[in-house]
């Protein structure tokens, strides 16, 4: 059984390898612009592709399941209100992201504002996806794939800590060595080809997950069998006891969605890299109808687990694992390990390349070496993910005692997203906001929301208040704190941008009826599932 399920894991994860290098032998390795946007080539396919499977890691797979495995259906929110967020991406963001000709955010917010600026967000973001971001995506990934391949009686070895140490440092290697020897197309092109499996393998799940609910009875049985003994979990509606109450939809819940698919460095890079406006926008809203889908293979499964397993008192982050293992024939299962490891590798590559983006272009060289050449620039990039990724594999199993794990991750992504989009965003709106006030923003907010959470009594005050709230809260603030200085302080000339002349900036037509359809099959949905 062991040797079917390694040789199909094996076998699909070396035609992916095999594939993509195929398809980018022949690209640019070597220039800034190649390395780091894939020479502005992607078209919507692989940007869909990309996004997707950047956002569809194992923090999703293991970690939203294992949160519908607590809360049932309400934590759909994560994949479902994240639509919103892709349709203001592709008509708002977007086309004032390419119209500028950058490669980063932080390059954004140096024109906007000033070069220190952007050395602070470069150092925010390098400092999040060191200690948070990537340690995160490999401890969830070396836990998926030890309940999928049952890592002990694979290896022998009965540990759980040497196991999680083994598998942790095993995909940080496979990942680095995508991200830093094949510049962003290369992850783009696997993004891709491991999407399409995950999309199969995540419904797959499903499919055999009622079909063990109704014992063999067929799926709409145990579809029949999930609802009517889950009545109370089948609602849209979180409860304020719950990881989502639906108050959270309009504050924190929504602003996290906002930065996440508006202005993190690690999702928007691939759309810095679309040959046009118009394939950026049908890439981004492929993706936001991709989302909708989401809940079949990112929560249902946790619902299924819950059905399967309430009894034995499994932890929540190990109901993914454990499903897998049970329902999947074994070929399957060594299939589903491949794609869980194409997504962890996806999540952690991508975020992987876009930290030597930040790194080489915000800061080695526009602070460490101004006069650095293409070539130096790109090596800079590998060398300082070397390092990276050697740090986020140490860090990574210490957080085997942390409880919910996307809980988390989204209350710790709470520290640095607030503050970096609220200076996105005025300074998007507000064109005569200085420089101080940005810097004030970034700096204070990041400081307010961490003695929010970890210094007392604050953090007594932030849990009565609820952490979405209050990362709502802390936003507004920021905000009318930038108005206020810019009324005291104003430039003395309004900001206008300047078209770079790298992109073509022709929007594509059906771009704004798209997102209304997108944005109205939400709404359906959340009524459609209130109870």
């Amino acid at each position: 059984m062991h040797t079917i399920t390694l040789a199909s894991f094996v076998l699909f994860t070396g035609l992916v390898g095999l594939t993509t290098w195929w398809f980018t032998r022949g690209d640019d390795h070597a220039s800034s612009k190649g390395y780091f946007l894939a020479g502005r080539t992607l078209s919507f396919p692989l940007i869909a592709g990309s996004l997707l499977l950047t956002n569809l890691s194992t923090e999703q797979m293991v970690g939203l399941n294992g949160a519908a495995y607590s809360d049932g259906l309400s934590v759909m929110a994560w994949e479902v209100v994240a639509v919103v967020a892709l349709v203001l991406m592709a008509l708002f963001f977007l086309p004032r992201f390419l119209k500028s000709g950058i490669a980063t955010l932080p390059q954004y917010l140096e024109l906007r504002f000033d070069h220190g600026t952007q050395v602070i967000t470069n150092l925010i973001f390098l400092v999040a996806y060191a200690v948070i971001l990537l340690p995160i995506i490999l401890y969830t990934g070396a836990t998926g794939l030890s309940g999928i391949l049952d890592v002990p009686a694979l290896t022998g070895i009965e540990s759980p800590t040497t196991n999680l140490w083994l598998m942790v440092w095993l995909v940080g290697i496979i990942g680095s060595v995508y991200a830093l020897f094949g510049g962003l197309r290369t992850v783009a092109v696997s993004d891709l080809l491991n999407g399409i499996g995950l999309l199969i393998g995540g419904f797959l799940i499903t499919w055999f997950g009622l079909q063990a609910v109704s014992d063999g009875q067929g799926v709409l049985e145990g579809w029949r069998l999930l609802v009517s003994t889950q009545p109370e979990r089948f609602t849209s509606i979180g409860t304020e006891q719950q990881s989502v109450p639906f108050s959270t939809l309009f504050t924190g819940v929504l602003l996290l969605h906002l930065f996440y698919w508006c202005t993190n460095q690690q999702i928007i890079q691939r759309t810095f890299g679309a040959s046009s406006l118009a394939e950026g926008q049908k890439g981004v809203l492929l993706t936001g109808a991709l989302k909708l889908i989401g809940p079949l293979y990112l929560v249902i499964p946790g619902m299924i687990a819950w059905q399967l397993f309430a009894a034995e008192g499994i932890a929540p982050d190990h109901a993914y694992g454990r499903l897998v293992h049970e329902v999947l024939p074994a070929p399957l299962t060594g299939f589903f390990a491949a794609v869980m490891v194409g997504a962890i590798l996806s999540s952690f590559n991508s975020a992987l390349n876009s930290t030597c983006t930040l790194f080489s272009l915000g800061l080695y060289r526009t602070v460490l070496r101004k006069d650095a050449d293409e070539a130096s620039v790109v090596r800079s990039g590998k060398i300082f993910g070397w390092v990276l990724a050697a740090i986020s594999m140490t860090i990574a199993p210490l957080l085997a005692h942390t409880g919910s794990i996307f809980g988390y991750l989204q209350k710790m992504n709470g520290i640095y997203f607030i503050p970096i989009f609220a200076v996105v965003v005025v300074g998007m709106l507000a064109r005569r906001v200085p420089p101080v006030a940005a810097k004030v923003a970034l700096i204070g907010g990041c400081a307010l929301i961490a003695v929010g959470y970890f210094v007392p009594p604050f953090d007594r005050l932030v849990a009565a208040m609820h952490e979405f709230h209050f990362l709502g809260a802390v936003f507004v603030t920021l905000v009318l704190l930038m108005l206020a200085i810019g009324q005291a302080r104003p430039l003395p000339q309004v900001w206008v941008q300047q078209d770079s002349g790298e992109v073509d900036l022709r929007p594509w037509p059906l771009a704004r009826a798209a997102g209304a359809v997108l944005i109205l099959i939400v709404l359906l949905i959340y009524i459609g599932f209130a109870r």
